[in-house]
């Protein structure tokens, strides 16, 4: 595929980078669409969807870079710390869940109810711009032939043969296999339309971020499936455990907690609106 739009002299324009901030836009417009529809401050929205945007970039990194420091890559032996600091590893977009799991930490810390960001009815307005977000950010994986998938003989597989993109995330050349970035495009699609139908039927404040967690947790562990960069790291000595469902383990127990603790609470009440005494 094409893990450049352009170069300028020997610095090339990454079509990642471009997708990531189609993605961010979108997922701002979403959750602050949302987030009315709650009755929540669109300044607030935007504040907190910049943080948990900055909080995302640096969790992918890390986790990334854990990742790497931490397990054999390609049966060559751990990443070396110096190899952090390469343009490449700098360029990556790193592990999308641990951006998710550093986002969720700085979205935890910022709910302020007397701001307006009570955690529940924001966390149900923030959710499905996160599965859009992911869902267009699929499509830069794509194109720069990261998060690649295994060997696939089916009318739909893909063969790639760029260069660069073999340099950047070892993409296999010249064999045919999953489009696995593509599926994850679809799955967070298919989360994110889930997550707006469902919030129509809404029971208790909470459902839909709860739901998120859950959904993308089952997701992931069903594609893993057709990944073919799983010397991403393999826990406990199980080379079904990789860290993507590892993580996603994590999110579904994450999800469970968060609809039991939601589960037959009361509304929140903003302090503007909460009745007077007499």
């Amino acid at each position: 595929m094409h893990p450049y739009l352009f170069h300028i002299g020997s610095f090339g324009i990454g079509t990642y980078g471009l997708m990531m901030a189609l993605a961010f836009f979108a997922a701002l417009a979403l959750a602050r669409h949302q987030g009315k529809l709650e009755g929540l401050s669109g300044d607030a929205v935007t504040d907190l969807a910049i943080s948990v945007l900055i909080a995302g970039v640096i969790g992918s990194k890390l986790l990334m870079i854990i990742v790497g420091l931490l397990t054999p890559v390609g049966g060559e032996g751990y990443m070396a710390f110096r190899d952090i600091f390469t343009i490449g590893m700098l360029r990556a977009g790193g592990a999308i869940h641990g951006g998710i799991i550093a986002a969720a930490l700085v979205f935890f810390w910022k709910m302020r109810p007397k701001a307006g960001l009570p955690l529940r009815k924001t966390g149900d307005a923030l959710v499905p711009a996160v599965a859009l977000g992911q869902a267009i950010g699929r499509i830069g994986c794509f194109m720069a032939g990261c998060c690649y998938g295994t060997s696939c003989e089916l009318p739909w597989a893909v063969t790639f043969t760029n260069a660069e993109a073999h340099e950047l995330s070892g993409t296999p050349l010249f064999e045919r296999i999953h489009p696995v970035q593509l599926y994850q495009f679809g799955t967070n699609l298919l989360i994110c339309g889930i997550l707006l139908l469902a919030r129509r039927k809404r029971k208790f404040e909470g459902q839909i971020f709860s739901l998120y967690f859950i959904l993308e947790g089952l997701g992931r562990i069903i594609v893993e499936v057709w990944r073919g960069d799983l010397d991403r790291g393999a826990w406990l000595g199980m080379a079904w455990l990789t860290t993507g469902r590892l993580t996603a383990l994590g999110f579904i127990a994450l999800g469970l907690i968060i609809w039991a603790f939601s589960w037959k609470r009361p509304p929140f009440v903003s302090p503007q609106k909460a009745p007077k005494e007499a």
